[in-house]
């Protein structure tokens, strides 16, 4: 971690962070040395018992927002981006980790339509979503950076995507079909590479995650944990520079084919 200990952002919003992987990094970024003077967490219930924690580490850490977000509905994501303006100002928005997701454990057989369009409109639908109405704050933070190039402590946008979606690797295929997932990881992948290409210009850098096989509620093959994934993907955050725009790597920096 220590490349990380050195690591400094003004403002990073994740979603999806009641639980699990975004719960993590959200916890990542509050121990930093230096860290954030805005962290937004996102859940879909404010109320819901799977947000006590986070609601309980923004009463210990004032630097901790927790907002209501659902990334299919584009009146809550201008809701959270009205808030969020309203916090972080002229300075804009530094990091947009897009990690909320969901699926279904469908196979070929028995994926539908409903299920797919479910998973697609979140996985997805979502992060272009959101990427697109937060884009003015990540510009503004790009804008006032002094950093040269890219990097996390400019601007940056990461979706938070999965070995699951790799066409070429087609990981635990026997055992775990998860089409929907899959395929929306997939396409979640060309919309990455698609922000890298477009928003570059503008001093934004788009990244692609694979967390790692993470124990989760939804997981039933993992391989590490949570906080062993999200120290990872800080520090990767902490290290990317402009080769790595546009880039598809997992939470020890290594890069997973398409």
């Amino acid at each position: 971690m220590a490349k990380a200990a050195g690591f400094s952002v003004f403002s990073v919003l994740v979603t999806g962070s009641d639980r699990g992987i975004g719960l993590g990094l959200v916890k990542r970024f509050l121990e930093l040395p230096c860290p954030p003077e805005w962290v937004f967490a996102t859940t879909l219930d404010l109320e819901g018992e799977e947000t006590k924690e986070v609601r309980e580490l923004a009463c210990k850490h004032p630097n901790l927002v927790v907002l209501q977000l659902d990334v299919t509905n584009l009146e809550s994501i201008q809701a959270a981006l009205k808030e969020v303006g309203k916090c972080v100002g002229e300075a804009g928005l530094t990091i947009l980790i897009n990690n909320a997701a969901t699926s279904s454990f469908s196979d070929l057989e028995t994926e539908n339509a409903k299920d797919m369009m479910r998973v697609y409109s979140v996985n997805t639908i979502g992060p272009l979503q959101m990427s697109q109405a937060f884009l003015p704050l990540l510009k503004r933070a790009a804008r006032r950076s002094p950093c040269q190039g890219l990097s996390s402590s400019k601007a940056a946008l990461i979706n938070m995507s999965s070995i699951a979606g790799s066409i070429e690797l087609m990981v635990s295929f026997d055992n775990v079909k998860i089409i929907a997932y899959r395929c929306s990881k997939a396409a979640l992948n060309m919309v990455t590479k698609c922000q890298s290409l477009e928003y570059s210009a503008d001093g934004i850098m788009s990244v692609a995650i694979h967390p790692g096989s993470v124990k989760t509620a939804h997981n039933p093959i993992p391989e590490i944990t949570v906080e062993e994934s999200t120290q990872g993907i800080v520090t990767v955050l902490s290290k990317l520079s402009e080769k790595d725009n546009g880039t598809f790597l997992d939470w020890l920096g290594r890069c997973v084919p398409w």
